[in-house]
C-alpha cells in the first residue's frame, strides 16, 4: 500500500513537472494575447507592417539612377528573388519552413536539449517567421540587471512565437520570405535584399550567382560580424557553411558545392547613398522641390523670393507634388517612406557622358592651369587686384555661412571660442581630383582650400519636348552641394546677345544685313554721362561694313550697341521673359553686356526655342510618378508656347552656326573635337573673366555650360584662359563627341536643322556679296 502511494506521488510529481510548464506557457500565451504583459501588434499592424521604402529615381531608359530615402530600402517581390537565395535561406535558417505554422516545435526542443542538457551554445530554434517578427517588432534592449534581462528575453520569445503564428495566418509562405529579406539591414545603408544586391554585387536579387546568394544569406546571422567587406575571412567560412547546408538538404550537388567553396568572395562594392551614383544633383533637386510646402509669405525675408516660390507652386507640377497630392487615406505623400517610383527624362548614357566630360575638362585641363596661375598671386587663390583686407572679409563671410559656424552658434559658443575652433587643426578628408585625401588643417584653411576649385554646371535638353537628358550641377555632390543648374544665378555675359539679334530677325532683318562697325554712344540719365561700349571684336574690322552674322560670330559690342539703338532694352527683356527666363533682366542700354544674373536652366530652355522652330518648351525632368505597387499617380506633359516665328528661329539658328563656323566658338571645328556638323552656339565671358559660358545648339540637343568659382573675385587674369571658349565650350565639345560615337543613342552627326516651308532667303553672305558685286560691275559696264 505504501508502495502504491509512493508511486502515486511520483506520478503526480512527474505529471506536474510535465504539465506545469505547458500550463504556464498556455497562461503566458493567454496573458500576452490579451496584452496583459505589454502591447502586441494588432492584426491591422500585421496586415500593414511599417516599412520605410526609398523613392527610386529612374532614367528614361529604365536605369535606376539612385534613391531618395531615410532607409535605403526598395521592395522586391518574391518572384524577383533568385531561387538560389530562397534555397539557401531555407537550407540554412529553417529547413522545415514549409511544414510548420510559424513555430517549429522540433527546433525548439532540439535547442533546449543542446543548450540545457548538453551545454552547447546554439541558436534558439527560431523560424524564418519568428525572425521576421523580431525584425518587425524589435525586443526591448534597455540596460537592466541580468535577471530582468533574462525575463524580458523570455517574454519577448513568447511574443515572437505568437506574432509568428499571426503572421502565418495573414501571409503566404512566399510573402513572409519576401518580407523578411526586404526588412533585413545588410549594413552600409543597404536595407533589404534589393539594395544589398546593388551595394555588394552591383546586380539585382534575381541575378545573384549561387556563391553570391550564399554570402547574402550568410550575413543574416550577423551582418556586421559576417560582412564580406569588413571581415572577408570570417564571411568566407560562413558562406561555405551555407553552401554545405544547401548540399546537405539536396538544393545543390555536393560536387558543385565543393567547387564553389574553393572560390574567393568577389564583390563589386559601391556604397549607395544620396551622394553617389548618377545624377546626384538632379536627385537632390527632385527631393527638395517635391517636398516643398505651399509658400507662406511670413516665412520669406524677400518679397521676390516669395513671389518666385508662389509662381512655382501654381505653375510647376513637381513643386510641392507630395503636398498637392494625397494618398487614399488623405495624408500627404512622403518621398522618404512611400516607395515612390520617379521616372525622369534623363538618359543614363548621356548623363554619364555629361558627368565624364565635365570632370575631364576641369580635372585635366582647367584646374591644373589655374593652380599653376595661382602660384603667382600674392594671396592665392585671389587675384592681385584685391587687398588683404578685402580677402579677409570674403573669407569671414564664408566662415559665417558655414554649417560648422551655425552649429557652434546654436550651441551657444561665443564668437571668440568659435574663431579659436576655426583656427585649430583637425584631421579631415578633403576633395581632390585624384580622390579623397586625408589631411590635417584648420577649418579656416579648408574654406580657403575649397575656394581654389573651379565649379561648373552642365545641362542638356531635347528641344522638341523639353526633356532634360543630362543634369550636372557641379564637380562632385559630396563636396560641392550648391547646384549650378537650378539654384545659382550668375552674369551671362555675351550669351545674352542672341536675344537682341532675335528681335532684329523678328523685324525683318537678315543675317547678311550690313552695319558700319564703329563705336556707338549712349546717354546715361542716372549719371548724366555719355557711355560708349568698348569693342570686343577684331580691330582690323573697325570702320568697315560688316554683316549681323559677323557681328554675332565675333561678339562685337559695336554691332550690339547699334541694335540697341534700333530696339529698346525693354524689348530685349520682354523677349527673354517670353522665352522662359524668369530672372530679373535690367532693361538698360548696356543690357547686351550680360550683367544680369540668370539660371543655367533658364538659358538652356530659352536657347532650345531656336532649335524648336520658335516654340518654347519648359525644361521637363519627370514624365511619370508611380506608387510602390506600380500604379501611376501622375503623368507630366510638356508646357509649350510659341514665341517666335519659324522663320525668325531658323534665321537665329543660322546666326548661331556662324559663331561656330568662323567666330568665337570655332574651336569646336578643330582638334580634339573636329565637329564639322551643323552646330550653333554662343560663348559668354563676364567682367574680369569671372564666369565662362557656352550655349550649344544642335538639331536634337541643346546644352548649356557655366564654369567659374564660388567667389567672383577669383578668376583667370587673361582672356585667353578665362573666356567662355576655354572655360565652358570644351565640356560641350567632349560631350557631343561621346554622344555621336554611341550609335545606341540614335543622335546622328549628319542631322540638319529643318528649313521652314517656302523659305528662300539666301543666307550665304559671301555669295550674296559676290552676286551684288557682279551686278554692280555689270551695270558699270553698261554705262
Amino acid at each position: 500500500m505504501a508502495g502504491i502511494e509512493k508511486k502515486k506521488k511520483y506520478l503526480i510529481g512527474f505529471w506536474a513537472l510535465v504539465c506545469l510548464p505547458i500550463l504556464a506557457a498556455i497562461l503566458i500565451f493567454i496573458l500576452i494575447s490579451r496584452e496583459k504583459l505589454g502591447p502586441m501588434p494588432s492584426f491591422d499592424e500585421l496586415e500593414n507592417p511599417q516599412y520605410f521604402l526609398a523613392a527610386e529615381v529612374y532614367s528614361e531608359d529604365e536605369v535606376l539612377l539612385g534613391t531618395i530615402s531615410i532607409e535605403n530600402r526598395s521592395w522586391t517581390e518574391y518572384n524577383d528573388l533568385s531561387p538560389y537565395l530562397i534555397n539557401a535561406l531555407i537550407a540554412t535558417e529553417d529547413i522545415r519552413y514549409y511544414r510548420h505554422s510559424g513555430i517549429d516545435i522540433r527546433g525548439i526542443a532540439r535547442a533546449i536539449v543542446r543548450t540545457i542538457l548538453m551545454g552547447q551554445r546554439t541558436g534558439g530554434g527560431s523560424t524564418i517567421t519568428q525572425q521576421l517578427a523580431k525584425q518587425l517588432y524589435p525586443r526591448d534592449t534597455a540596460s537592466v540587471s541580468p535577471f530582468v534581462r533574462t525575463m524580458r528575453l523570455g517574454m519577448a520569445k513568447f511574443k515572437e512565437w505568437q506574432t509568428a503564428v499571426k503572421l502565418e495566418r495573414s501571409y503566404t509562405k512566399e510573402e513572409i520570405i519576401a518580407m523578411y529579406l526586404n526588412k533585413y539591414d545588410f549594413n552600409y545603408n543597404a536595407i533589404g535584399i534589393k539594395s544589398a544586391s546593388r551595394v555588394y554585387f552591383n546586380t539585382t536579387p534575381d541575378s545573384l550567382k549561387i556563391e553570391d546568394a550564399a554570402v547574402m544569406i550568410g550575413m543574416l546571422k550577423a551582418s556586421t560580424l559576417y560582412n564580406p567587406i569588413r571581415n572577408p575571412e570570417r564571411m568566407l567560412s560562413r558562406r561555405n557553411i551555407v553552401l554545405s547546408q544547401m548540399a546537405k538538404y539536396g538544393y545543390l550537388p555536393k560536387v558543385v558545392a565543393d567547387s564553389l567553396k574553393a572560390l574567393p568572395i568577389v564583390t563589386d562594392f559601391q556604397i549607395e547613398d544620396h551622394n553617389t551614383g548618377l545624377a546626384t544633383y538632379l536627385r537632390e533637386y527632385l527631393r527638395n522641390i517635391m517636398m516643398r510646402p505651399e509658400p507662406d509669405p511670413d516665412r520669406y525675408v524677400r518679397q521676390s523670393s516669395y513671389e518666385e516660390a508662389l509662381w512655382d507652386w501654381e505653375n510647376n507640377e513637381l513643386y510641392g507634388w507630395c503636398k498637392k497630392n494625397k494618398k487614399p487615406d488623405g495624408s500627404d505623400y512622403d518621398i522618404y517612406r512611400d516607395g515612390l517610383k520617379i521616372y525622369t527624362t534623363i538618359n543614363s548614357k548621356m548623363q554619364q557622358y555629361a558627368e565624364e566630360s565635365l570632370r575631364e575638362h576641369l580635372s585635366e585641363e582647367l584646374q591644373p592651369a589655374f593652380f599653376e596661375r595661382a602660384k603667382r598671386f600674392r594671396n592665392p587663390p585671389y587675384s592681385n587686384d584685391l587687398t588683404r583686407r578685402q580677402i579677409d572679409d570674403i573669407l569671414m563671410t564664408a566662415l559665417r555661412q558655414s554649417d560648422r559656424y551655425y552649429s557652434l552658434r546654436r550651441a551657444g559658443v561665443t564668437e571668440d571660442s568659435i574663431m579659436k575652433v576655426f583656427n585649430t587643426e583637425f584631421k579631415m578628408k578633403v576633395f581632390s581630383w585624384d580622390g579623397e585625401k586625408d589631411t590635417v588643417m584648420t577649418p579656416l584653411d579648408s574654406i580657403r582650400y575649397y575656394k581654389y576649385f573651379i565649379r561648373s554646371g552642365f545641362m542638356v535638353e531635347d528641344p522638341t519636348n523639353g526633356h532634360v537628358k543630362a543634369y550636372v550641377g557641379g564637380p562632385d555632390f559630396r563636396y560641392f552641394k550648391y547646384d549650378a543648374v537650378t539654384q545659382q544665378r550668375r552674369q551671362i555675359g555675351s550669351t545674352i546677345k542672341p536675344f537682341l539679334y532675335t528681335i532684329a530677325m523678328q523685324n525683318g532683318y537678315s543675317p547678311c544685313y550690313e552695319v558700319e562697325n564703329i563705336p556707338r554712344s549712349f546717354y546715361d540719365f542716372a549719371t548724366d554721362t555719355i557711355y560708349t561700349p568698348r569693342s570686343s571684336g577684331p580691330k582690323a574690322y573697325h570702320g568697315k561694313m560688316v554683316t549681323l552674322k559677323w557681328g554675332l560670330s565675333q561678339s562685337e559690342n559695336y554691332i550690339s550697341a547699334w541694335l540697341i539703338q534700333q530696339f529698346s532694352p525693354a524689348t530685349v527683356a520682354d523677349i527673354m521673359h517670353k522665352m522662359g527666363i524668369r530672372s530679373f533682366i535690367d532693361p538698360v542700354n548696356s543690357i547686351f553686356l550680360g550683367t544680369s544674373d540668370v539660371k543655367l536652366e533658364e538659358m538652356v530652355g530659352a536657347y532650345s526655342t531656336f532649335a524648336n522652330k520658335g516654340i518654347y518648351t519648359r525644361p521637363m525632368y519627370v514624365t511619370r510618378i508611380e506608387d510602390k505597387n506600380g500604379n501611376v499617380l501622375a503623368r507630366l506633359i510638356p508646357r509649350i508656347e510659341e514665341v517666335l516665328t519659324e522663320e525668325a528661329a531658323y534665321l537665329m539658328v543660322n546666326l548661331l552656326q556662324g559663331v561656330v563656323q568662323s567666330g568665337t566658338a570655332i574651336r569646336l571645328r578643330y582638334e580634339p573635337y573636329m565637329l564639322m556638323n551643323q552646330i550653333g552656339g554662343k560663348t559668354g565671358t563676364t567682367q574680369e573673366q569671372s564666369d565662362g559660358w557656352f550655349m550649344g545648339v544642335t538639331p536634337k540637343l541643346v546644352g548649356g555650360v557655366w564654369s567659374g568659382w564660388e567667389d567672383r573675385a577669383i578668376h583667370f587674369e587673361t582672356i585667353s584662359e578665362g573666356q567662355g571658349a576655354n572655360m565652358a565650350l570644351p565640356i560641350f565639345g567632349k560631350f557631343l563627341k561621346k554622344v555621336y560615337n554611341d550609335p545606341e543613342l540614335g543622335i546622328l552627326e549628319a542631322e540638319e536643322f529643318e528649313r521652314p516651308p517656302g523659305f528662300n532667303l539666301e543666307l550665304d553672305c559671301e555669295k550674296l556679296k559676290r552676286e551684288s558685286m557682279r551686278r554692280t560691275n555689270s551695270i558699270n559696264e553698261r554705262y
